[in-house]
């Protein structure tokens, strides 16, 4: 049994490559850090197993909840326009399925999440914490308040 999935991790591990050099280097994101953690976190692991072949493709997929994991791209963009650094906290409104803040875990000190379907809120931090994402602080809530409240949070660390 031992190695009996290798195969198909190959077959990840070749998808997020090319995902990361055709989707997004050739549409202009250079941030070395950024490149990386779209190298290395498998967006696969994010989405239903029923969209597994479709995880790599530039195109948002459903996960649940009338929600959508976002385009690679776009995920990338974003956290290309925030130049992190080591040193920085993110917070996040919206944690879907925790693939956002994986990728910025991969980059910056601590990621503030928050979710407001409460279902989502769970999965994605039982998915985060398997994960090893150890940096990031799931909550559930309205982003609006409890948002605010993280800001002031945040600050005071």
């Amino acid at each position: 049994m031992a190695g009996c999935n290798e195969p198909q991790a190959d077959k990840f591990e070749i998808l997020r490559q090319r995902m990361v050099k055709t989707q997004i280097q050739d549409r202009g994101v250079t941030n070395y850090y950024v490149l990386e953690a779209m190298r290395k976190v498998p967006r696969h692991l994010f989405i239903p197993k029923e969209y597994h072949d479709e995880a790599y493709n530039d195109y948002p997929l459903p996960i649940g909840y009338g929600q959508t994991i976002s385009q690679p791209f776009i995920v990338a963009y974003m956290t290309d326009v925030l130049k992190p650094g080591k040193k920085m906290r993110a917070l996040e409104i919206g944690t879907g399925s925790g693939y956002q803040a994986a990728v910025l875990a991969e980059i910056v000190d601590t990621v503030y999440t928050i979710e407001i379907v409460p279902e989502l809120a769970v999965e994605s931090a039982d998915r985060l914490k398997k994960l090893g994402y150890g940096n990031v602080v799931c909550r559930f809530g309205d982003g609006y308040q409890a948002g605010r409240n993280m800001l002031l949070l945040m600050r005071s660390l």
